[in-house]
């Protein structure tokens, strides 16, 4: 399986939590094969938005979700 991960964001409540204000208005910036290239739309996503401190974009490892019994225990 691929290890697919989720980019996405928009206005939080508190910028420092992940409390989505309108969660029907998250911005999907796409599903990425790879951390990388996840990790560059995140970064490009969040530079759009540097000086609106109630925008906030994650990244979610997908493959986690699908597969849970894979992840190693730290």
């Amino acid at each position: 399986m691929s290890k697919l991960h989720l980019v996405f964001g928009g206005r939080v409540s508190d910028p420092r939590t992940l409390d989505f204000v309108d969660p029907g208005k998250l911005d999907v910036v796409g599903i990425f094969p790879d951390y990388a290239s996840a990790e560059k739309a995140w970064r490009a996503a969040a530079q759009r938005t540097v000086d609106d401190a109630e925008m906030r974009f994650v990244v979610v490892h997908l493959h986690r979700l699908l597969e849970p019994d894979t992840i190693k225990p730290a």
